[in-house]
């Protein structure tokens, strides 16, 4: 059912309000950035204290009370009513990629914000402790390891990333104690299986499915598992104008003939797959490419689904290899698994967006990381997608529109209470 189906009870006027309120503040947020004229905001940086302390302002006159954990994690906490009752985690990012946009992850903790901000003004306290998180590190960019924040509270982050260096040298561990925080205070300030009652995320969908359905809001059913890969065919180079075309072990042409594979077995699969980067060796006009490489990624809602596509291109690419005589070799350099969100949290979300817009749920998978994949390991974790102009994000053209951010909050404040009204199990 579209936009605009019966059922929904939502003030429209008050929506606009609150998600002008919303993107108002990511704009803000936006001018604390590394690189003058482009939005860059790194781990452990100037930057990032500077948007830690600003989010802290605001998460004050929520109501919450602010704290940064031992990752740099800004932590703000508003206790419920009900002693001893476990709290819901609101949570997402505050860090970006580079020339990134202003709302992917920003948007998410802002709306929490934003949604106990509400509760508060309507004299609404749940039994509940709400938990708004702004992680520190989600696109990993600094470090060149993602999900550094959700993984250190997960307690799923291995003691030896605090050896891993930057580009200026510097190691995880010195520049958390440079930031003022001590490392070793992490995991005792882990979160375990069973502390939090739920992880909740909203945030865009850095896609175009909602825009073409003309919904405002999804359900997000899992986050896609991902595996990356780096793929190496050795040849052998030659003179472009002496050695016969039928003789020829050109890596490259062995390179070109998988990433056709790649766009055929995922098809064929069910998964969405990439070759981002691609390079010949020596890279010479006038020289036959003695070796080629080039990155694959694979995801997939369904971890089996991405373990299908991945054998039949070993065996496609194994079979290139032979016919072309070719050597190959591979490297896998990352390997996340699928972190499907929980029934229970689908259909809580399902029903806010029946409250506050009317009609059924569009439900989808997110093809892009999120923190809830870190978080899942400790919690139920249930995600919302508001609506980008054209899918567009991780770009400086990413773009929202205000009463579609309003009634994702507004469907957060009725998920809460939906949860409010629902025995802990």
């Amino acid at each position: 059912m579209g936009e605009g189906a019966k059922g929904g009870s939502i003030d429209e006027r008050a929506a606009v309000a609150l998600g002008a309120e919303i993107v108002s503040r990511c704009d803000q947020l936006a001018a604390l950035t590394e690189e003058p004229g482009l939005l860059t905001r790194t781990y452990l940086t100037p930057m990032h204290k500077a948007v830690n302390a600003r989010v802290a302002e605001w998460m004050g006159e929520a109501g919450l009370a602010a704290r940064t954990d031992p990752l740099g994690n800004l932590v703000g906490r508003i206790e419920g009513t009900r002693a001893g009752a476990r709290p819901v985690m609101i949570g997402s990012h505050l860090d970006t990629v580079r020339n990134a946009g202003r709302y992917d992850g920003i948007m998410g903790v802002i709306a929490g914000i934003a949604a106990v901000g509400e509760l508060g003004r309507a004299g609404r306290r749940l039994p509940f402790p709400i938990e708004v998180v702004g992680f520190g590190d989600e696109e990993g960019v600094r470090f060149e390891s993602a999900l550094i924040g959700s993984r250190g509270m997960a307690g799923t982050l291995p003691d030896s990333m605090l050896a891993t260096k930057d580009k200026q040298d510097i190691t995880l561990a010195r520049a958390l104690t440079e930031f003022g925080l001590d490392p070793a205070r992490i995991r005792a300030e882990a979160r375990k299986q069973g502390d939090l009652r739920a992880y909740l995320e909203v945030h865009i969908e850095q896609g175009p499915v909602l825009e073409r359905l003309g919904l405002p809001l999804g359900v997000v059913t899992a986050i896609c598992g991902a595996t990356r890969r780096r793929y190496h065919f050795a040849g052998e180079a030659g003179h472009a104008g002496t050695v016969p075309m039928a003789g020829r072990r050109d890596a490259l042409g062995g390179a070109a003939e998988a990433v056709l594979a790649v766009e055929a077995v995922a098809r064929e699969k069910g998964v969405v797959a990439t070759v981002g980067q691609i390079a010949a060796e020596p890279g010479a006009t006038n020289v036959i490419p003695g070796g080629a490489s080039f990155t694959l990624d694979v995801r997939a809602e369904r971890d089996v689904l991405r373990a299908e596509a991945l054998a039949a291109l070993d065996k496609r690419f194994a079979e290139i290899a032979k016919r072309r005589d070719l050597e190959l070799t591979t490297q896998t350099f990352h390997d996340a698994p699928a972190a499907p969100c929980a029934p229970e949290l689908q259909d809580l979300f399902a029903r806010a967006i029946a409250r506050v817009v009317g009609g059924e749920a569009t439900r989808l998978p997110s093809g892009a990381g999120h923190d809830g994949m870190a978080m899942v390991a400790v919690a139920p974790i249930g995600m919302l997608f508001v609506r980008c102009r054209k899918g567009i994000s991780h770009n400086p053209a990413e773009a929202v529109e205000a009463r579609d951010v309003g009634l994702g909050a507004l469907a957060l404040i009725a998920a809460l209470e939906d949860l409010a009204g629902r025995p802990d199990a």
